[in-house]
């Protein structure tokens, strides 16, 4: 289960990171958009809703940076993270469905709970 732990860990790092780089290319692509055109009602619009865009997608993707950091250095934390975020991803089809089922998979055998020191 060593390895299973690893691979989850870098996955989650990669899915989670997807949001990070979605994040930081629509607050430049929109909040750039709204300043380019030069226009001060675009440019106060388009730096609003950029940034609430962008605000959101950070919000999805940190912690499960953050859980599969964590996951990577066996913080016993990191199952409890995971396993909710392994949870949610089963409601993004078709990706998120393959992690949440192959997180959920990961981290109820016994060897995980042993390795990350959870008592869950």
């Amino acid at each position: 289960m060593e390895k299973h732990i690893t691979i989850l860990a870098v996955l989650r790092i990669i899915y989670s990171g997807f949001y990070l780089l979605g994040a930081v290319l629509i607050f430049f692509v929109v909040v750039g958009g709204g300043l380019l055109s030069g226009d001060a009602t675009a440019i106060g619009v388009t730096s609003i809703v950029g940034t609430v865009i962008a605000g959101i997608l950070l919000a999805l993707g940190a912690p499960g940076v953050i859980g599969g950091i964590a996951l990577l250095k066996r913080k016993s934390w990191s199952w409890v993270l995971i396993f909710i975020l392994g949870c949610l991803d089963l409601l993004s089809v078709p990706l998120g469905t393959a992690l949440g089922i192959y997180t959920i998979w990961v981290l109820v055998q016994g060897d995980t709970k042993k390795l990350l020191g959870s008592s869950i």
